[in-house]
């Protein structure tokens, strides 16, 4: 590890001197990731892209790239598509990119699976924000709209995300979900 990475502990994200209180998907971290388990997937990932909605938020770094209208993610295991930034109309399973509420409208885009996916194996593992402290995810990494900017402000493409084994099965239980 090094003072770069992003390191999943039990107080929170640890990232550039800061612990930044985040809550994990409902099934807890496990190293046996499925399509629609609800678990964060435990292993090295690097943060692949980043995305925002210019429409709410200014652009948070220079390579941010805008979610538009029509924009989708595919999470369906049967389309060519799986596990892939797709555009609208799309008859496949999908998540909308653009949402209503604020959860996506600043997005770190973990290499989880990506960009070529095996099918099942999971989709669409994402840092973004968090609906209220300590609420699960449905396997993404979610904390609040600050910390989120804070980090999009300093994360780069590449920079390492460490999500450790041993977080898996009783351990979930004693990560931390507070707001500070």
């Amino acid at each position: 590890m090094t003072p770069l990475d992003m390191v999943l502990t039990p107080a929170g994200l640890r990232f550039l001197g800061r612990v930044i209180p985040a809550s994990l998907g409902r099934g807890g971290v496990t190293t046996a990731k499925r399509e629609g388990d609800g678990a964060t997937p435990a292993g090295l990932h690097r943060i692949a892209r980043l995305l925002y909605r210019p429409d709410r938020l200014p652009r948070p770094a220079p390579w941010a790239e805008p979610i538009g209208p029509g924009d989708l993610w595919c999470d369906d295991p049967a389309d060519p598509a799986y596990n892939l930034a797709v555009r609208a109309p799309l008859a496949a399973s999908h998540e909308t990119l653009r949402r209503a509420d604020p959860l996506y409208d600043l997005v770190l885009v973990t290499d989880w699976n990506w960009p070529v996916a095996t099918p099942g194996a999971g989709s669409a593992i994402f840092l973004h924000q968090w609906r209220r402290p300590g609420y699960p995810t449905a396997g993404c990494i979610a904390m609040s709209r600050a910390d989120l900017r804070w980090l999009a402000a300093r994360a780069v493409p590449g920079t390492r995300l460490i999500v450790p084994p041993a977080l898996s099965g009783r351990a979930r239980r004693r990560l931390v979900h507070t707001s500070v």
